[in-house]
């Protein structure tokens, strides 16, 4: 595992994050769920322009996240909001999600052996960051 292959995970979870986010914000008119939403959002980006300062620093840019990917990501957010725009069932999602970050980036973590400090940073706090989100959205559960 290298710097680039942990940075390019990293960035993928970030814009599925936040498309998510953007996807199931327009979904609720609760203005204290949609904040908490804004607030994900802005943890987001924080860590995504921590993650492209040091692709610049490196000199890469990062991968495309696979087109695959987004379209599977938006379609099982429509098909699990068609019945229910609850707050509990959008937290839901958005705790599945981060669950699913949590697990790769503990993997990525666990397999980082000659990894930089700086990109072991990024990582531990994207997990942190996806760790205290789920915590967050269970009240709205």
């Amino acid at each position: 595992m290298d710097d680039l292959t942990i940075l390019n995970e990293v960035h993928k979870g970030v814009i599925m994050g936040k498309d998510s986010i953007s996807m199931l914000s327009e979904k609720s008119s609760d203005s204290e769920f949609r904040d908490e939403l804004t607030y994900q959002y802005n943890k987001y980006e924080e860590t995504e322009k921590r993650v492209n300062q040091k692709f610049e620093e490196i000199g890469e840019i990062p991968d495309d996240t696979p087109v695959g990917q987004k379209i599977m990501g938006w379609t099982g957010i429509q098909l699990n909001t068609i019945n229910n725009k609850s707050n509990s069932q959008l937290s839901e999602i958005l705790i599945q999600g981060y669950d699913m970050g949590v697990i790769k980036g503990v993997k990525l973590l666990n397999q980082s052996h000659d990894v930089s400090n700086d990109v072991k940073d990024i990582l531990n706090g994207f997990i942190s960051f996806q760790e205290n989100s789920i915590n967050r959205l269970k009240k709205f559960l």
